[in-house]
């Protein structure tokens, strides 16, 4: 079905909806640099497309959205780059709240949060508390984030545990009770823009299973259309999970 024609109302009737998308926002910088601006033109023009993601989650009554916004290696970036990143998180937190409240949107975060700046860690907290009372689309940002540094955290706080006289059993469900994602279904749908074909560090553990989709559109040009696009792609797939037919 061509993606201008699907309607929210029309990918709900399909059925099989993800209970969780994931997507690795790629694509910022090549957008700014195809038109001749500055780089962090790029980076702020991603906030609609932002918005765009979470208003389709919404109507499509996906439960959580999980978005790759700042990773580990980024900090690595110049360090002009970093600090207009981190304002532009600030003062998007900041003044998408009542839009968000208002799609009764909960923020949930992931990552190495002590790795950001104090304002930035204080916006999230505002945030958080007063999108708290919310029981809808849970929006998950990956900040300081990778997929390795998680598990090794994860590791850190199970071998930090005290000890309880037996030795715990150590399975998959063990490991996922020390993930920052503890309590969430893992991904259905991994989305990631700019047509790039890796995972970037992201979600090792829980995307093991999750189905990919891959789109050449940048990051600030992508639209809810794109997202309807995606999910009825996963739909029409078959998820085996390592089985046979």
């Amino acid at each position: 079905m061509p993606a201008r024609s699907l309607t929210p109302e029309a990918v709900r009737e399909r059925g099989n909806l993800p209970r969780h998308i994931a997507i690795i926002m790629d694509g910022n910088g090549r957008w700014a640099k195809a038109r001749g601006v500055p780089r962090l033109m790029g980076h702020r023009a991603g906030r609609e497309a932002v918005r765009e993601a979470v208003k389709g989650c919404v109507a499509l009554g996906v439960e959580v959205l999980t978005l790759y916004t700042f990773s580990i290696e980024n900090w690595n970036r110049p360090r002009r780059e970093v600090q207009a990143l981190m304002s532009i998180l600030r003062h998007t937190l900041r003044e998408e709240r009542d839009e968000l409240r208002d799609q009764n949107v909960r923020l949930g975060v992931i990552g190495r949060i002590a790795d950001l700046p104090a304002p930035v860690r204080e916006v999230i907290d505002e945030t958080r508390r007063e999108l708290s009372s919310c029981t809808g689309l849970l929006l998950n940002l990956a900040l300081s984030y990778s997929g390795r540094a998680e598990l090794v955290d994860a590791i850190g706080r199970m071998l930090s545990e005290p000890a309880r006289g037996t030795r715990p059993r150590v399975d998959e469900a063990f490991v996922e009770a020390h993930l920052e994602t503890a309590g969430l279904p893992d991904p259905d749908l991994l989305i990631r823009t700019s047509g790039e074909m890796r995972l970037s560090n992201f979600m090792l553990w829980q995307l093991a299973y999750t189905e990919l989709w891959i789109t050449d559109t940048l990051w600030p040009d992508f639209r809810r259309r794109h997202l309807y696009q995606a999910v009825a792609d996963f739909q029409g797939r078959e998820r085996r999970f390592g089985r046979v037919d």
